[in-house]
């Protein structure tokens, strides 16, 4: 069960994405977002899902880790689904019964919203597996270092982000482990009705919520013994740079955005389908 989430793993591998500075591939990040919201033509939107396996392919991440990070949206992506499909009203009416009515806007939205869920989903992943936690912080901090002039604590939200992201597949083993543990002792789960199950998982929550609290202690205790003090003054093994590949990244990304602007306008082709159905079918 937990251990299909890969948010927050490293796939320790040598490949041109994990070389890019987490600088770039946070900002990078934020352009594939962009792209993905301002893509309105479901084609165009297939064109950025093939730009996502090529970034996979050649991070040479397996395309494992991504469905993995994708499969705990199992019962999420059905009923975000359903929700709009039926809820949403505008365009040609395909199916009129009762009190349920679908729409082409209704199907349209429904199909957009799965596969956007789907494409962030990815795109995060892809970041986390390819990034350590520490270049993470260290990125995170140097892209809000020009917010210290009205003394936003940069060095301090990178490090809350990165712990609390980092600990993600750490407490995922550790509920695993009591999970199990609890199975052993004859505990049983996933029986009964909704709130039978949901009662269930006490002797689970509980003792991860101590271990949890334990384990930020020690990592403070440990934090405090080693004269941490924030980032003031605080010095760096390896300083980050931008190199070439960088440059080459950020500019396949901007053609990435380029291109969904340019094809989505230039050839509406979601339009041209609606448009052939609409003549076949012979509805208004």
């Amino acid at each position: 069960m937990f251990k299909d989430i890969t948010l927050g793993q490293y796939f320790p591998v040598d490949s041109p994405v994990h070389r890019l500075d987490p600088r770039t591939k946070l900002i990078l990040l934020v352009m594939y977002i962009v792209a993905v919201f301002i893509a309105k033509d479901l084609w165009v939107f297939g064109f950025i899902i093939a730009f996502m396996l090529f970034m996979t392919a050649m991070s040479r991440v397996p395309l494992s880790y991504i469905t993995k990070a994708i499969k705990p949206m199992k019962w999420l992506l059905p009923l975000m689904f359903l929700l709009n499909l039926f809820m949403v009203k505008t365009g040609t009416v395909l199916v009129q019964w009762q009190f349920i009515t679908i729409t082409t806007g209704g199907v349209r939205q429904a199909l957009f919203i799965v596969l956007r869920l789907i494409a962030l989903v990815s795109g995060a992943s892809l970041l986390t597996l390819t990034t350590t936690p520490v270049s993470l912080t260290e990125g995170l901090e140097r892209l809000f270092a020009p917010l210290k002039v009205i003394k936003f604590p940069a060095h301090e939200l990178a490090m809350m982000m990165t712990i609390a992201l980092r600990f993600i597949p750490t407490l995922l083993e550790e509920a695993d482990k009591i999970m199990k543990a609890q199975l052993a002792r004859g505990a049983d789960l996933e029986s009964g009705n909704v709130l039978k199950r949901a009662k269930a998982m006490l002797p689970i929550l509980i003792p991860l919520f101590v271990n949890s609290f334990r384990r930020a202690e020690e990592l403070a205790l440990a934090m405090e013994s080693r004269c941490y003090h924030g980032g003031e003054g605080r010095t760096r093994l390896k300083v980050l740079r931008f190199h070439w590949r960088d440059l080459i990244a950020f500019l396949i990304m901007a053609a990435l955005i380029a291109s969904v602007i340019i094809l989505q306008n230039t050839f509406p082709i979601d339009h041209w389908i609606a448009q052939a159905f609409k003549n076949l079918t012979g509805l208004k």
